[in-house]
């Protein structure tokens, strides 16, 4: 068997394979509740053979959505539609995740699909449109685009209520049966506006020396790993790398990766990037080194950026450079990506396993008529 569709245990859950679906927001919420498009968007890729399903973005605190359009757990009321959610994943195999988060000063900013706020009385009635102002660690905007407020610096207080929102968060998301859930600590979001020089420029503990400016991520974590059960696995993502001069570097991450392993964290999602001035050029598999240089503290990696070829993501495995492989907008091109690349990398019948069990029989026969993938000749 290869590496890529080998189980892999994690506290207390064994994933069927090692493939993931990377958080991916789809701006389609009503004042933070899931429905029938994050049901069936979701569903799809657990049909398809994915190890993990990770659900978008999902906001810890209303001002803390990316856009009015964002998936939250600020609310009991919204555990249903996601338990809803969570148990059909767990149905078809995957392991249900979800990504939770706080955008800070790249909140309240447009729906991305529509680029800008355009809305009219009409649509902004029917889609829930919400305005605020957001917060951050530095009253200082992301960016001069006009979409970007100057947000208010967190106090005392406004930050132990982001510690106590995260804390409230994974208390929701165990209700409502996910088995993993990450704690979003990149792209430029809060999290990550903590770590980055680039975005704190605070002088109390919570800013200047690196100790201080990890401290709000290690804090979360620990207060995220006392709530969530202990058998259940605990993500970060991280940008490994800011790719920005002057910003949170590779050296960064590899010190913190050290500290959030010693806090309970299993795994560390390693992305990049999240503010101006991003100098990583993207290609088939550009991120690979992030994860690779984050697993030699010892602590498990995923690595996501343009990973779309089953040989590729084997070898990555295989060279030990990462120890779960995630798409994003791979998952959305081909939803059935596990099991296409499971033939690829297993030319025996056994790879039909995969499949959903009301197609494994008609894709067997389809197969074996054409000549093709375990019946070719």
């Amino acid at each position: 068997m290869s590496q890529l569709f080998s189980p892999l245990s994690i506290r207390g859950v064994t994933l069927r394979n090692r493939t993931m679906v990377a958080p991916m927001c789809q701006y389609s919420a009503q004042h933070g509740f899931a429905n029938d498009w994050h049901f069936v968007h979701l569903g799809r890729f657990a049909m398809g053979g994915f190890g993990i399903v990770m659900l978008e973005a999902t906001a810890v605190s209303p001002e803390g959505r990316i856009s009015y359009g964002d998936l939250g757990i600020w609310d009991d009321a919204q555990i249903a539609p996601l338990a809803r959610i969570a148990a059909f994943l767990k149905e078809q195999g995957a392991s249900p995740a979800i990504q939770i988060a706080h955008a800070g000063r790249k909140a309240a900013t447009p729906i991305a699909w529509r680029g800008k706020f355009n809305e009219t009385e009409d649509e902004k009635a029917r889609y829930a449109f919400e305005s605020w102002k957001p917060v951050a660690p530095s009253p200082q905007a992301h960016s001069a685009n006009p979409d970007f407020q100057t947000p208010a610096e967190l106090d005392a207080a406004g930050i132990r209520k982001v510690i106590d929102d995260f804390t409230a968060a994974f208390i929701r998301a165990d209700k409502a049966g996910f088995e993993i859930a990450e704690i979003h600590g990149a792209h430029g979001y809060l999290l990550n506006q903590f770590l980055s020089p680039l975005a704190n420029t605070r002088t109390d503990q919570y800013g200047g020396s690196r100790a201080n400016r990890m401290r709000l991520l290690l804090e979360i974590s620990e207060a995220a790993r006392s709530v969530w059960p202990a058998d259940k696995p605990l993500f970060v993502r991280l940008s490994v790398t800011d790719g920005s001069a002057g910003g949170w570097s590779v050296e960064d991450s590899v010190v913190l990766a050290t500290e959030l392993k010693a806090r309970g964290v299993d795994v560390v999602d390693c992305s990049s990037g999240g503010f101006d001035g991003y100098a990583l050029k993207p290609a088939a598999l550009y991120q690979v080194p992030l994860a690779a240089a984050v697993k030699k503290t010892g602590i498990l990696t995923a690595a996501v950026g343009l990973i779309s070829d089953a040989v590729a993501a084997e070898e990555v495995l295989q060279q030990g450079e990462a120890d779960i492989i995630a798409l994003a907008r791979g998952a959305l091109d081909d939803p059935n990506w596990p099991v296409h690349a499971q033939h690829v990398l297993d030319r025996s019948e056994a790879a039909y396993g995969l499949w959903p069990r009301q197609a494994a029989a008609r894709m067997r026969d389809r197969d074996r008529a054409l000549e093709i993938r375990a019946f070719a000749k």
